[in-house]
């Protein structure tokens, strides 16, 4: 990302495939700017649903921009990090607009979620078409749902046969890795009852929808944008450990005295954390990491889980890696986080070790996403407002979390303020997470 006009310090793009592999010669001039440049702190942003690579650079631009004069004397640099993800096009993108005020009157997979799919999953044109079909044909029985989702199985690949097949899990139950998601191997019929009865319940809230019998093809449409997103959480624990964290730890041989600052938002908060676990040993040039709206467990850092003692996060000590805090950001005004990120959880099979569905409060607790609520279950762990996390010292190390709900708040149904993270008060977290200036 050579600067894009937005007058910063050097600003630079380093992108990686869906196994976590990067360009080599890429890399390579990467690292090689970045010493000539004279930087000193480096923030790494990742991106989390984005549908291509000029929208991604936009929001990396967009999110870098106060920084500058927010630690005028500080040799910053910066780099986006690029990886394939999506969002769907009924979904606002970060701080380019809100999404629709109301949702369709019948749920259809339009042209903009079609070419993200199609970018997402390559050589899956004739499925994504069949699902589009069936969307918008809104057949009344049930074989065609169980039509549809087999074809959501098959656009999936739930059963990976490359490197992701490993990083789909938060949690690791008893050295008992995660099975198939049951939101796609279960009954079809079922799994959409419940996720149309979720979205009706987060429309009728933000006012968009009269109220009425939830519809089994919304839940359809949900079920393909969870099946997706299920994806791109596996995907970015791939591109975290294999990709970036590599690349942080040959940037800490080239360059040894620069200090690195890990962000990522949503599915790239999870990217940043698993590069946490790909760190060659006696890396200690990361000296924060913020997570803005993380999309994952919020147990993934606990050695044990509170529902059950065989279980733990599969970062558990992961923060230890950090010469400084891992910051998590959160906010109740996040819907995709706080009403779908734990039924597809549970769906998912993320605790399938646990006894008892849950509801309301207690399918948070158990599903719940970090970005909604917080780091929970490590020890020590403080909380703090927004206020007082950008006014006064962060403490120097392990887990904090911040109350952003003050400014990560806009955004309608279905994503709420999941994508509200561009933000001057976000971007002094960061420099305070990492003690710059």
């Amino acid at each position: 990302m050579a600067d894009a006009g937005m007058g910063a310090p050097p600003c630079w793009e380093l992108a990686f495939d869906a196994d976590g592999d990067v360009d080599d010669r890429q890399r390579d001039r990467l690292l090689t700017r970045i010493v000539r440049a004279g930087v000193r702190d480096l923030v790494v942003f990742a991106h989390g649903w984005n549908n291509d690579r000029v929208q991604a650079l936009r929001l990396c631009n967009r999110f870098f921009e106060p920084f500058p004069a927010l630690a005028p004397r500080a040799p910053l640099g910066y780099v986006g990090v690029l990886w394939p993800s999506m969002r769907f096009a009924d979904e606002a993108a970060p701080d380019f607009g809100p999404a629709r005020a109301a949702p369709p009157a019948r749920p259809s997979l339009d042209k903009g979620s079609r070419h993200a799919l199609l970018e997402a999953f390559p050589g899956r044109a004739t499925v994504v078409e069949q699902l589009a079909r069936l969307l918008d044909q809104r057949p009344d029985d049930a074989g065609a749902l169980d039509e549809f989702g087999r074809l959501v199985r098959l656009l999936v690949e739930v059963r990976p046969q490359g490197p992701q097949a490993a990083f789909a899990a938060d949690i690791d139950a008893g050295g008992v890795p995660q099975g198939d998601p049951e939101m796609l191997f279960g009954d079809t019929l079922s799994v959409c009852g419940e996720f149309a009865g979720a979205l009706a319940e987060a429309e009728s809230a933000a006012g968009v929808r009269a109220a009425g019998p939830p519809r089994l093809w919304d839940g359809a449409h949900e079920l393909l944008r969870q099946a997706s997103y299920f994806t791109m959480k596996r995907r970015a624990g791939t591109v975290g450990e294999r990709g970036l964290g590599r690349a942080v730890g040959q940037l800490a041989q080239a360059a040894p005295n620069v200090r690195v600052h890990l962000v990522g938002h949503s599915f790239g908060a999870r990217l940043v954390s698993f590069a946490l676990r790909g760190l060659p040993r006696g890396v200690h040039t990361v000296k924060g990491v913020t997570l803005l709206q993380g999309a994952f467990s919020h147990y993934a850092f606990a050695a044990r889980v509170p529902h059950d003692s065989r279980a733990g996060g599969v970062l558990h000590g992961q923060q230890n890696r950090i010469d400084g805090p891992l910051v998590c950001c959160h906010s109740r005004h996040d819907s995709a986080l706080g009403t779908f990120y734990p039924l597809a959880s549970r769906m998912a099979g993320d605790f399938r070790s646990l006894t008892g569905l849950g509801t309301g409060g207690l399918l948070g607790a158990k599903w719940g996403a970090l970005g909604y609520d917080g780091v929970r279950a490590v020890p020590d762990t403080v909380a703090l407002g927004l206020a007082d996390a950008i006014g006064l010292r962060l403490p120097t190390s392990g887990c904090v979390n911040v109350d952003a709900a003050a400014v990560v708040r806009r955004g309608g149904p279905p994503a709420g303020a999941h994508s509200d993270i561009c933000h001057r008060e976000l971007a002094r977290v960061v420099l305070a997470a990492g003690r710059v200036g």
